[in-house]
C-alpha cells in the first residue's frame, strides 16, 4: 500500500499573515461599535443593507406595492389601497415605514391574484393580496415571513342544506366553489374531497354571484372575508364553519417578492419587527376584530 502523502507545512509568511488577520478581527470585535440604528428594518445577519437609500427598488426613492383589483374588504376599504384603510393596506404602509418610506413614497400597482406568484420577473417590490405561503409557490417567488395566520371557512345561504352542515362529511355531497389558484380551492380538493368537482372562479365576486343564484351550494374563502361577505355583501348567507389547519401547520399570508429579490431579507425583517413590537396585532384588532370564533368543521 502506498504511504499517505504528508500535507505540506505552511510557510512562516502564511502563518504570520493569518495571525495578523486573526488579531485584527479580535481587535475590531472588542472595539466600541456605533449604536445600531433601529429606525428601520435590519437584516444585518444576511449582510444586506436595508436603509432607504440603499434599497434596490423598482423606482428610485419609491416603494412599489401591488395588489389585485378590485381590492376587497376587510383587507382594503372602498377599493382604494392608497387610503391606508383596511388590514392589508395598513400592513403595507407599516412595512413601508419600517423600510424608511413615507406614505407619499408608496406607489400602488394592480396585479391579478394568480399573476402575483406566477413564474417570471415582477414589476413590483412586493405584493400583498392574501397570498398563502406554500412550498409550491416558493419555487417561483420569494415570500416574507407571515403577517397573518388564517383559516378557511365555508359560506352557504341561510336555510339551505349546506347551512346545516356540521362536519366535513356533511360537505362531501355538496357542490362547492372557490376562487381559482387559492388555498380555499385546495381545501375543497384536499380536505373535503367532494363527490363532484368544485367550481373554480377567476374572482370571488363570481363565486358570490354563483352562490346567490343557487348555482353552487357553498363557497370557501378565508375567515375574515367570510365575515365581511355575510355581513355586508350576501346578507342572506351564513358562515357554516371553519376548517382546522392541515397537519397542525399554520396557514399564513406572506408578502410576495420576485424570486431571489435582494429586498426579501429587508421586507422579512420589517414584518418580524412589526410582529415583535405589537403593530401587527394592533392592526389586526382594528380591521379584523369581527373574525372571531366560528364552528370548526371536523
Amino acid at each position: 500500500m502506498r504511504p499517505a502523502l504528508r500535507a505540506p507545512r505552511p510557510s512562516r509568511r502564511a502563518v504570520f499573515a493569518a495571525t495578523v488577520v486573526l488579531f485584527a478581527t479580535v481587535a475590531v470585535g472588542c472595539a466600541p461599535q456605533p449604536e445600531e440604528d433601529t429606525s428601520g428594518a435590519s437584516a444585518s445577519a444576511t449582510g444586506v443593507a436595508c436603509a432607504k437609500g440603499e434599497l434596490r427598488t423598482e423606482a428610485s426613492g419609491k416603494l412599489t406595492v401591488a395588489t389585485d383589483s378590485p381590492a376587497y374588504e376587510p383587507w382594503f376599504k372602498d377599493d382604494d389601497p392608497k387610503n391606508g384603510e383596511g388590514f392589508e393596506a395598513a400592513v403595507a404602509y407599516a412595512v413601508a415605514k419600517r423600510l424608511g418610506y413615507d406614505k407619499a413614497d408608496v406607489v400602488w400597482q394592480s396585479v391579478p391574484f394568480n399573476k402575483a406568484f406566477a413564474p417570471g420577473e415582477k414589476t413590483f417590490d412586493f405584493d400583498i393580496n392574501q397570498v398563502s405561503v406554500s412550498d409550491e409557490r416558493k419555487k417561483a417567488v420569494d415570500f416574507s415571513s407571515g403577517y397573518y395566520d388564517v383559516r378557511q371557512a365555508v359560506i352557504a345561504l341561510k336555510g339551505s342544506k349546506a347551512a346545516k352542515a356540521k362536519s366535513i362529511a356533511d360537505l362531501k355531497g355538496l357542490h362547492l366553489g372557490a376562487q381559482v389558484g387559492t388555498t380555499s380551492l385546495d381545501y375543497i380538493d384536499d380536505v373535503v374531497k367532494p363527490g363532484q368537482d368544485p367550481a373554480a372562479y377567476a374572482k370571488n365576486d363570481q363565486a358570490k354571484s354563483a352562490l346567490k343564484n343557487g348555482q353552487i351550494d357553498a363557497i370557501v374563502v378565508d375567515l375574515p372575508t367570510a365575515f365581511y361577505i355575510t355581513a355586508a355583501e350576501v346578507t342572506d348567507a351564513t358562515i357554516v364553519g371553519q376548517f382546522e389547519n392541515r397537519g397542525g401547520a399554520v396557514e399564513q399570508f406572506g408578502l410576495v417578492l420576485d424570486k431571489g429579490s435582494a429586498l426579501t431579507p429587508c421586507v422579512t425583517a420589517a414584518v418580524d419587527a412589526l410582529r415583535e413590537d405589537g403593530t401587527l396585532a394592533k392592526i389586526e384588532q382594528k380591521w379584523l376584530s369581527d373574525a372571531v370564533d366560528a364552528p370548526v368543521l371536523k
